[in-house]
């Protein structure tokens, strides 16, 4: 049912919000999960029922008319006061919420994730659960752009002020190589000096960690694979093809490799990173810290405990927060 001109909604003002920050109104679709055309007759609604042009659709990028800049200020205002009200009428009785918009870092998908949906579900039994999967800058910019309601991601420098930040995991990352290709007796760098390091890309933030400790160590190492993905380059290593740093949760994930693979702390300075539970501040009242809470466990029995089984050093550097 498309709104009757002449009056101002909350969809309407996110759609323009959504159209303002991503600078086009197919973007802001996608990001909405509704259709162009819908997206136009909202836009046009809102425009009617102001009485102003808040953008001008013709540029590429939409820009903002002097009226739609005034607009999108009120318009934040408008968008957090509804968030906080719906929060304060639902998380008196968390049975009530009725839409949860969470996302998960990639490396739990397979079984942190499904393990907390069906906890929530129990206790949240009229709720509409919509999870997005993916790598923590993403979703870091989905929480900002309010795509998201709560996120469970790596740390990513900064606390922003609007930020709640409850923070779940800390992990130390690891060197790993083809089962037999080190001698652990001898010199673990000297050695990995002469293979090549199969890197994490650095499009993603982990990769930009991993590649600015490298030069803070002064370590040049030469590698010919740059890859996205935990299961490509540890299928690469246990092939022989090199090394690669990554995480206790990389290796939680692509754990089939895991009998073809030997495990090593890092031979140089210690480099760490947080999976925190992010969420905007004051919006969800005490509901990000309950979540946190339900991870917690989850994260001890299904990622902590076994990779300290498998890996004993890990023990002083995999740990729930």
């Amino acid at each position: 049912m498309v709104d009757s001109p002449g009056r101002i909604t909350l969809w309407g003002i996110e759609v323009f919000v959504a159209t303002a920050e991503e600078g086009s109104i197919s973007s802001a679709a996608r990001r909405l999960g509704a259709s162009a055309s819908a997206v136009s007759q909202q836009l046009t609604n809102l425009e009617g029922a102001i009485g102003a042009t808040l953008l001008q659709r013709n540029t590429r990028p939409v820009t903002l008319t002097q009226a739609g800049e005034l607009f999108r200020r009120r318009a934040a205002i408008i968008l957090n006061e509804a968030s906080l009200a719906r929060a304060e009428l639902a998380m008196a009785d968390l049975s009530a919420l009725t839409r949860f918009r969470l996302g998960m870092i990639e490396d739990f998908e397979a079984d942190v994730t499904p393990r907390l949906l069906t906890d929530l579900a129990a206790d949240m039994k009229g709720c509409q659960f919509l999870l997005e999967t993916g790598a923590s800058h993403h979703l870091h910019d989905q929480l900002d752009a309010r795509a998201l309601d709560v996120i469970v991601a790596a740390d990513m420098g900064a606390e922003a002020d609007w930020m709640e930040l409850h923070p779940l995991l800390s992990e130390g990352f690891v060197v790993a190589t083809a089962r037999g290709a080190l001698k652990p007796d001898r010199d673990i760098l000297r050695q990995l000096k002469t293979l090549p390091l199969v890197q994490y890309t650095t499009r993603h933030y982990m990769g930009r960690l991993i590649a600015s400790h490298l030069a803070r160590q002064n370590l040049t190492l030469a590698h010919r694979f740059e890859l996205d993905s935990y299961h490509a380059i540890l299928a690469l290593v246990a092939q022989g093809a090199g090394w690669t740093i990554l995480t206790p949760l990389a290796l939680m994930r692509a754990r089939r490799f895991a009998d073809r693979l030997d495990v090593f702390e890092l031979p140089f300075a210690p480099l760490s990173r947080t999976i925190s539970l992010t969420a905007r501040k004051g919006v969800l009242q005490d509901m990000p810290a309950q979540v946190t809470e339900r991870l917690k466990p989850l994260l001890q029995d299904i990622i902590v405990t076994p990779a300290i089984r498998a890996h004993p050093f890990m023990a002083a550097q995999l740990r729930v927060l």
